[in-house]
């Protein structure tokens, strides 16, 4: 347990069966008015930021979230099942906590996950992969300044703007969080 006065950004709390990273954290004191701490947190499965504040030396209850390596496998309906490498277990994770990284998922991506408890937090994609080229639109060019781009599907069923000399069949580096096409390989 900690108290309230210890609160700091970048802290892991519990409130009312939910799970809250602190995003900001400031004491309050007005003339006439008892001193308070007022919060940012974000909820850490819906990522919906609340204020809220906290009387001084209230007790909290902190949480240590644990980081987990987990390998893509495959898709089951609407959820989709890792390997925990640490552990050997089947993880399922919902679309939900993957967000945009679906885009980028292939059979043996390994991703980084934070649990508290059996319940997972978030996931992290490796900032680079390498991804096969499977379709591109030779008809959609569009001229910049100095170079020239198309769109491309890479294998993950992610569109990203490619050079024209990029061709299907061809392994790219992309960055997944910009979506941009970085090299090829």
């Amino acid at each position: 347990m900690a108290i309230s006065n210890q609160i700091t950004p970048g802290m892991t709390i519990k409130l009312k069966n939910k799970v809250f990273r602190v995003e900001a954290s400031v004491k309050v004191t007005a003339a006439k008015a008892t001193p308070f701490i007022k919060t940012k947190l974000r909820d850490l499965i819906t990522d919906e930021i609340i204020e809220k504040n906290f009387k001084l030396n209230q007790p909290i209850e902190e949480v240590s979230l644990v980081e987990h390596e987990l390998e893509y496998l495959y898709q089951e309906g609407k959820r989709y099942l890792f390997l925990d490498i640490g552990t050997l277990e089947h993880v399922f994770v919902s679309r939900d906590v993957l967000k945009e990284a679906v885009e980028f998922l292939k059979e043996g991506t390994k991703l980084k996950s934070m649990f508290y408890g059996d319940s997972i937090f978030s996931v992290e994609l490796p900032q680079f992969l390498e991804l096969m080229i499977i379709k591109t639109d030779e008809s959609g060019k569009k001229m910049g300044l100095s170079n020239a781009t198309k769109k491309a599907e890479l294998e993950t069923g992610a569109k990203i703007e490619v050079p024209l000399f990029i061709e299907i069949g061809d392994v790219v580096k992309v960055d997944v969080y910009a979506k941009e096409y970085i090299q090829r390989v």
